[in-house]
């Protein structure tokens, strides 16, 4: 068994705390360093216990989420930072990313979804909650977070047609419209689109779209 992805659990509230450190705790692949209620708190600890993610909150007493998130990237680049907050605010959001967060994710994700979610931070894939997606596309943020981790391996593994139906969802076609630019049937794409999340480990067609634009792909002349 490989080594246990450690996670610090950044929260001013503790039931907040302790229940996402219950959570992950049932998990075999996951080690709790440590929790911390602000960001100060956060950094300390890091100092001498290091961390693969950190989950950060927002709005904390002290130092907040962004602030932390800019100082622990100024010591440690290799640290994954996920915001997890109840704020869907496009303003935290641009400046999360900019300091230097992995993903922005909402305290309401379904709890299988947040272990899946820091398994795939883990592996270089950033991570946002859906309705997230639009903005950052817009403002062109998705390309300041860190690419995939071995990008060049596992794009390796699909074959030219399963590529360019990766980089059709990133261009925002639906299954349908896939399907009716290749002339296949609905079906076919669906299984075209499943086997591309299962090669490249990801959960939905929301990180396949995260996947292709953070690692630059576009469909070949």
């Amino acid at each position: 068994m490989s080594d246990p992805i450690k996670v610090l659990i950044v929260d001013d509230q503790q039931l907040v705390r302790d229940g996402i450190k219950a959570l992950l705790e049932i998990k075999e692949d996951f080690l709790i360093i440590a929790t911390a209620a602000n960001g100060q708190e956060a950094i300390d600890i890091l100092q001498h216990n290091p961390a693969d993610i950190v989950l950060m909150d927002i709005r904390m007493p002290g130092m907040g989420g962004i602030e932390a998130t800019r100082e622990i990237r100024k010591k440690d680049s290799k640290i994954r930072i996920i915001m997890l907050t109840t704020f869907n605010n496009d303003d935290y959001i641009i400046k999360a990313i900019q300091a230097g967060a992995n993903g922005y994710l909402l305290k309401d994700i379904p709890k299988d979804d947040l272990a899946e979610a820091i398994r795939l931070a883990y592996r270089g894939v950033s991570q946002f909650s859906s309705d997230t997606i639009g903005m950052l596309v817009e403002h062109n943020l998705l390309r300041d977070a860190e690419a995939a981790a071995e990008p060049v391996e596992e794009l390796s593994l699909l074959n030219e047609k399963e590529y360019e139906i990766l980089c059709m969802i990133a261009e925002g076609f639906s299954n349908r419209e896939i399907a009716k630019e290749l002339f296949f049937t609905e079906g076919t794409v669906k299984n075209y689109v499943s086997k591309i999340l299962n090669t490249l480990h990801l959960r939905d067609r929301v990180q396949a779209a995260i996947y292709a634009v953070q690692n630059n792909l576009a469909r070949k002349n």
